[in-house]
């Protein structure tokens, strides 16, 4: 006969765990049956692995599956796995004690080359408790594979401090895990909704997950498999094809398009784990949209069952457009699974997907231009985020960069700084570069006349992440990298010594332009970058360009106001009409447009547009 029913309390302090894990623990209800199907699969994994040593476990039922069936009129929720079960001692061990992980006593118990053939998620305890977030009463009805019929053990409880347990007559092994839903539940009641998220979550267990056809509504008793019970990136590479590869793409993003590139790699060792990461051809919709928070794109499994969207934990903001999955053997999570712990398992996964990374672009760049070509138009600007983020991996980031340049084909950003450093003239030292808020302001800068006169090649950047960029690019290959509109030029001597003799003969009209511009400038220079334009505005090599100081500003910014330094060209006609204008207010408009001509080309805001306008008016007119 079978005894009667023992009614046990929770050990230590299992109310207030239970009252935390069913109200507060886990952000996303739905987590339950992930949890559920993972206990389950862990059952099927133990009995799968113990039934080598003894094949009478699974003698009888040998194919190893997951049912969840839910019954609308009772309102529940089974899961069921014809796994390992369990005896009423491990019931009490597993259940009845918070946080206990059998699947952590069961790998301990097992060494060498057995350890490293089982395929198991730990936690059991605690994942089971997330039913009590939508039951108020979970039964549980087990029994052992080695176990007779009349060893099968029910546990009972509403998750407030108490359990009951009694010896039930049990003729099939494995357990079922049935949930009585709370009031407010019936979403889970729906087999759209149960199916999507066995989808969602546990797609990829090994085991079949099984579901009851529904009919009028109806579960019935014919049942079907709806999970894939295969996980692409297990699988050798040599037994995926491209097609596979860009079908699990496709699956995985939500993207119509194929990948542009992939790289799948198992490290093992004393952590393993699997990658599989895509490159896209096009940007992601939502590249730019949202805060670091709602990154999605990597999706980290842990033992086949996905866990969470982790592509902040993972990857560095930089390589957010990247696509793909990383499945660890073992990961520190939080207690509810959705959160990861942060330690040094996870630095190293993190390193490992940015290298893989970066040695998927490097490869297209090297053998594959024209896919490297589509990749930086979609995500050169997101890449060069890398310069001031990533310090260990700024060198090769920069490597990848490609520019425009006065030596290159037009507005094609095809030059990369090896190309430059490649076509250096003897004896020059630097890297020289200039950034505008557009190519063709870039390219027609009056700045680069000196440059141009020389022969000296100069990087053309025109995107809006440049400048902010390049300050974190202060050298490239042991090469200093310069902005043409910042500090001094490049001079021989013989152009040293003609600049001091400019500089002195234009001591009168420098002394001029100072009294006519006042405080709107820092200082007036004689020029040793132009060659055909009236005048230019120089920075010091700390000091922001004007087209960034704009933006700032229009997003809200507060920038600290600085007076340019204005550059001339003596021998220019307009500049030798403001030395030789008499009229005082004629030779301020004229010393006015000068310095509101170098600004305009240097991409500042002009203080008083309307002004500038009657000015020039005048001056035409005049």
């Amino acid at each position: 006969m079978n005894a009667p029913a023992e009614t046990r309390k929770f050990e230590a302090e299992v109310a207030q765990v239970l009252h935390l894990v069913t109200h507060s623990l886990y952000s996303h209800k739905e987590i339950f049956l992930r949890e559920l199907i993972s206990n389950a699969s862990d059952a099927c994994d133990k009995l799968r692995f113990e039934s080598i040593a003894n094949p009478a476990l699974s003698a009888g039922d040998s194919e190893l599956h997951i049912d969840v069936s839910w019954d609308p009129d009772a309102r529940t929720v089974t899961v069921h796995d014809n796994g390992i079960g369990m005896t009423r001692d491990e019931v009490v061990a597993n259940i009845g004690t918070i946080a206990s992980s059998g699947t952590k006593r069961f790998l301990e118990a097992m060494s060498g080359e057995q350890k490293a053939d089982a395929r198991l998620i730990g936690q059991f305890g605690v994942g089971f408790y997330s039913a009590f977030v939508v039951a108020d009463k979970v039964t549980v009805i087990t029994r052992r594979a080695d176990a007779p019929e009349s060893g099968g053990v029910k546990w009972e409880s509403d998750g407030k401090g108490e359990y009951s347990l009694e010896q039930v007559d049990q003729p099939q092994r494995g357990t079922s895990v049935i949930l009585h839903l709370k009031a407010d539940e019936d979403e889970f009641l729906k087999r759209w909704q149960l199916r999507s998220l066995i989808t969602k979550y546990s797609d990829h267990v090994a085991f079949p997950i099984r579901m009851p056809q529904e009919k009028d509504d109806k579960p019935t008793d014919e049942f079907e498999t709806i999970n894939a019970a295969s996980a692409l990136w297990t699988k050798p590479k040599s037994e995926i094809s491209d097609e596979d590869y860009q079908s699990f793409y496709k699956s995985l993003g939500h993207d119509f398009n194929d990948a542009l590139a992939w790289t799948h790699n198992r490290v093992e060792g004393s952590q393993s784990f699997t990658t599989l990461l895509y490159l896209p051809s096009q940007p992601p919709f939502d590249l730019m949209m949202g805060g670091r928070d709602e990154r999605k794109g990597l999706k980290l499994y842990i033992k086949r069952v996905f866990i969470m969207d982790a592509a902040e934990e993972l990857l560095p903001n930089y390589l957010r457009f990247v696509r793909g999955v990383v499945d660890a053997d073992d990961l520190p999570l939080n207690v509810s699974r959705e959160i990861l712990q942060h330690n040094r398992q996870l630095d190293r996964i993190k390193a490992a997907c940015v290298k893989r990374v970066l040695d998927l672009i490097e490869k297209l760049a090297r053998d594959e231009p024209e896919k490297f070509h589509t990749f930086y138009k979609a995500f050169g600007n997101t890449l060069k985020e890398g310069i001031s983020e990533d310090a260990n991996n700024r060198e090769r980031i920069a490597k990848l960069l490609r520019f425009a340049s006065t030596k290159g084909e037009g507005t094609a950003q095809n030059v990369s700084l090896d190309d430059y450093i490649g076509r250096m003239a003897v004896g020059q030292d630097a890297i020289w570069y200039i950034t505008a808020d557009s190519y063709a302001a870039a390219a027609g800068s009056p700045q680069l006349e000196a440059f141009k006169a020389k022969d000296i090649e100069v990087l053309l950047m025109s995107d809006r992440i440049d400048e902010w960029m390049i300050g974190s690019l202060s050298e490239y290959d042991g090469k200093k990298l310069k902005s043409v509109a910042k500090g001094d030029v490049p001079l021989d001597e013989a152009d040293k010594k003609k600049q001091e003799e400019a500089t002195k003969e234009a001591e009168p009209l420098l002394k001029k332009l100072k009294d006519l511009l006042g405080d709107r400038v820092g200082d007036v220079k004689v020029s040793a970058r132009l060659t055909d334009s009236p005048s230019c505005l120089a920075l010091s090599d700390y000091e922001m360009a004007p087209h960034l100081a704009r933006l700032l500003r229009e997003a809200g910014q507060d920038m600290p106001e600085s007076k340019p330094t204005l550059e001339i060209n003596p021998a220019h006609a307009l500049v030798k009409r403001v030395e030789t204008e008499a009229d005082e207010a004629k030779a301020k408009d004229l010393a006015t447009l000068l310095l509101e001509q170098a600004e305009i080309s240097a991409g500042a805001q002009l203080p008083d547009p309307a002004a500038f306008v009657q000015r020039m008016n005048r001056v035409l007119l005049g």
